[in-house]
């Protein structure tokens, strides 16, 4: 956990104007679909920060932010993979692109996307539904 979280002007001057704009569009459209718990956390080596969605201990996906650059991190279980490949074709050639070259580790593949625009955030909630079904109408 942090000690001291970034102001949304630290957020702007860290990542820029456009892409903090992405970042608000982002969390705001995952906390329109889910209650979730929210913290923030030092990025490691890659990052300067992480904004965590968590709920009864299992994580739902990050926000990661660095010097012009927001990330977006969900990771799929050996279940989550199945149901992804068997619907694989509905999603979007960056999306399935992202997939193939993920690393797998024990826990699951770890899907990291590093947005410039919306254009994949109907995606990014298809992903968030195999692991979690929204909870809020």
């Amino acid at each position: 956990m942090l000690d001291i979280l970034p102001t949304a002007e630290e957020m702007t001057i860290l990542v820029g104007e456009s892409l903090h704009d992405i970042w608000n569009k982002l969390d705001t459209l995952i906390q329109e679909k889910y209650d979730m718990d929210r913290s923030w956390n030092k990025g490691g080596k890659a990052w300067k920060y992480e904004y965590k969605y968590r709920r009864g201990g299992k994580t739902l996906c990050a926000l990661y932010a660095r010097e012009n650059c927001v990330g977006f991190m969900i990771i799929l279980g050996k279940d989550e993979r199945l149901k992804f490949e068997t619907e694989r074709t509905d999603y979007s050639k960056e999306v399935q692109r992202t997939y193939d070259e993920a690393q797998t580790y024990h826990d699951g593949k770890w899907l990291m996307f590093e947005p410039r625009d919306t254009t994949l955030f109907d995606d990014f909630i298809r992903l968030l539904r195999i692991k979690r079904k929204p909870n809020k109408k």
